[in-house]
Formats: structure tokens, sequence, C-alpha cells
């Protein structure tokens, strides 16, 4: 099996996964799971916010409201009428870098399930009064968003570190977009980023490869063309310490940086970097700012991975005197795992946790179908679940010394290229610098 198995027009077998791609460039990937009645069909574009300009920013996530607002032959109850009458369901959703429409239901009724979501991706009319009324839902979703601070000082920090380019923008866009997109402006970008060269379908569950190709060719008949090969360029600027005024009664902090993106391997030893500082409640840092001083209810590290970057960083919140009290135990847990080695019971407990979440997590068809389109997107393979467990087992303490050295290489300075920090408060408490 080669490792980049698309070739148009040729079938490949991998284990019970199965790949073809047809000459116009559609991808087509099924994974049999012979112990369900059901299935996950997922629609996946490889096209999200960071293909946008500060111009049509949020278009992306717009668009994903606008498809199920109506196509040539359907309103939108009948998109739900037509799904929800079989005991099945349709959703999707929109990442900085893919967006995806996906099914639910029951074997037998996955022709049509495939036929629906052919039908909103080909056929929707984008009403202008559709535009308008669901321009309004998609503001309250900002304003939602703009009332949860614990969700948007995220958004924040990577507007933050990836100052000046698209990854840097919101998925929802500003408000002065969502209330100017026009008709054409959904059709413009439609034509030019939903193209066959972008698009992936993907299935999992009691299902027929063979049956899916001959859908594909029955119901995709619109010319979706190719993609002008337009490069996603990376570009970053160092960050500085940003503080945003917001009525809370917590202070919520964040202290982060970029680090390696989802294509490098090294990215696994962050992940269980991440995991053993503050994922989990065994994890070191929830131990020793919530259970052993009680200074913060929320508490926890992250990764959250692109491509070709990821942005690394450590979230709470608590009350205006405690922020740097915590800011302090962050410090001394970074300074710990940087000087001594993390010890085997603790680095193979972060390992099982990892693994044993990704194993869990693939009893669902559609946790299968999102894992299986995202390898195919990101490595243009499928990575077997053998192959992930044995990249995670690989990781020594050594590494993660390592890894911690030249991740936290300016964390007492807060220099520019090291750790940067967003404090979301009703209050603009200066930012202290650590000693």
């Amino acid at each position: 099996m080669p490792t980049n198995f698309f070739n148009k027009g040729r079938f490949y077998r991998l284990k019970n996964i199965n790949i073809t791609e047809l000459p116009n460039g559609l991808k087509i990937i099924t994974e049999k799971v012979g112990y369900v009645k059901s299935f996950s069909l997922g629609f996946w574009f490889n096209v999200g916010s960071r293909d946008e300009t500060p111009r049509n920013s949020g278009i992306s996530h717009f668009l994903e409201h606008m498809f199920f607002k109506g196509t040539k032959k359907r309103s939108a109850k009948n998109i739900a009428e037509d799904i929800e009458s079989l005991g099945g369901y349709l959703n999707a959703f929109t990442s900085k870098e893919h967006t995806c429409f996906y099914g639910r239901g029951l074997s037998a009724h996955i022709e049509k399930t495939f036929e629906v979501l052919a039908d909103m991706i080909q056929n929707s009319v984008f009403n202008p009064k559709e535009i308008e009324k669901e321009s309004a839902v998609v503001i309250d979703e900002l304003h939602d968003i703009e009332d949860s601070p614990d969700e948007l000082i995220f958004d924040k920090f990577e507007s933050n570190v990836f100052k000046g380019n698209p990854l840097g923008m919101p998925i929802i866009g500003t408000e002065k977009n969502l209330r100017s997109f026009t008709q054409k402006d959904l059709t413009d970008f439609v034509k030019e980023n939903y193209t066959f060269d972008r698009f992936y379908i993907v299935a999992s569950g009691d299902i027929d490869h063979k049956e899916l190709v001959d859908f594909a060719k029955k119901y995709i008949t619109k010319n979706l063309n190719k993609t002008n090969d337009k490069k996603r360029e990376l570009i970053i600027s160092p960050a500085i310490d940003r503080y945003v005024a917001k009525e809370t009664q917590q202070v919520h902090y964040i202290v982060g940086k970029p680090t390696f993106g989802i294509k490098e391997k090294r990215r696994n030893i962050v992940s269980l970097l991440s995991h053993i500082l503050g994922e989990g409640s065994s994890s070191r840092l929830f131990q020793k700012i919530r259970e052993e001083n009680g200074i913060a209810y929320q508490v926890n590290s992250f990764l959250n991975s692109f491509f070709d970057i990821s942005t690394f960083g450590i979230y709470l919140s608590t009350n205006n005197k405690s922020v740097f009290k915590a800011q302090d135990l962050i410090f001394e847990e970074i300074d710990k795992i940087k000087r001594k080695k993390v010890g085997e019971i603790e680095l193979n407990r972060a390992k099982e946790y990892l693994i044993g979440n990704m194993l869990m997590s693939l009893e669902s068809t559609t946790n299968r179908m999102l894992r299986i389109a995202q390898s195919v997107i990101y490595f243009n393979k499928i990575k077997s679940i053998d192959e992930t467990v044995k990249h995670i087992q690989s990781v020594t303490a050594d590494e993660i010394r390592e890894m911690s050295n030249e991740l936290f290489y300016s964390s007492n300075k807060f220099e520019n290229g090291g750790l940067t920090r967003v404090i979301l408060s009703s209050k603009n408490i200066l930012i202290k610098k650590v000693a």
C-alpha cells in the first residue's frame, strides 16, 4: 500500500478500509464496522476560516449554516424532515482548516442521507431572505461566545499569537461581515473553494464501499472543477502580553505559545507533556492549584493543533487576588518538569490515558469517521491505530525533559518568541512578570 494512495480511478483496500478516487478528483473512503447496524457519513471539504481574508472572515462558518437553508427542490424543513423521519440526523461543523457536513442513521437509509447531503452541497440556493435571517442567528451565536469568557479567551489568545495570519481570525467572523454577506459572496466562495480536489466523502459503520462509490457517481453530478492551488502561508510575528476588558466575576488567564503542528512527529511529545502538566484531575497543575491550594476551579493545559503549527497553553480562571499566586505555581511546575525527569509511573499513566481515551472514542462510528477523514486530509494516508499507539508508547522521559526546556526556554522572561499571556477580566490587572 503506497503512502500516497490516491491515484485517479484506482481502488485500494487497507484492512477494513476501502479507498477510491474518481477521475474528477472526488475521494471516497469507507470503513466497514461489522458489529453495528448504523453509519456515520461525512462530506468533507478541505477549506475553513484559515482560507479567508479579513474582508470575508466568517464566511465558511456562515456557509455551514446556509447549506441547510434550502435547495432547488427542498426547503430547510424538508431537509430536516427527510432525514429525521427515518430516525437519523444531519449536522455540520467548521474548523480553521476544514468543513464537514455529516449524517447518522440506520444502514438501510444511507442512500437517502447521501442524496440529501449531495443536494445540499450542489443545489443550495442561498436565498437573500434566508441570508438576512441566518445572519441574525449567527450574530446571536457570536454574542453568546462574547458572553462566555472561558470560550472567548481562547479566540483572543489565538488572535494574539497568530496576529496578521488568517489562523488568528475567529471562525465565526465579525458582526460587520455577517451583516454584509450577499448571495454572490456565498456563491463565489463556494465556486472557488468547494471543489473536487478538496472534497472527501468518508463513512464508517455498516456500509458497502461499492454502494457509496455508485452513490457518488449517481448523485454528485455538478462539475465542481478544481482549486487554484493556493498555499496556506504561515507567517508568525512575536506576540506580546494582552489584556482584554470584560465584565466578569473571575479573571480568565492563558499563558502559552505556538509549537509543532500535526505533521510533526514531535507533537506527540508535546501532547504527553501537556497531559502531565495539566490535562485531567491527576495532572500536576490540577493537583497543585486546585487540590493543594484551592485557588481555581478551572485549570488545564491544552494543545490545539493545525497542519503546520499548534498552540500550547495553560488556562485557568480565578479571582483577582489569586491570579498571580496561580501564575507563580504554574511556573514552579514548569521549572520542576524542566529540571527533573518525569518518573516512569507518571509517564506510563499519561500514555495509558491518551491511548485509552483514543481507543474508547473509537466505539463511536462518528469518531471513527472523523479520525479517518482527518488522517487522510492531513497525512494523505490512513494512520493505523497501532501506528498511533506505537508513537505514543515510544516517547521517553528524556524527550519530555528536552521538550520542556525547548518549549519553556524563556519561561522566566516572557521574551519575544517565548511564552505570552492573555488576561481577560473587568479590571486592567498589571501583568506582573515572573521573577
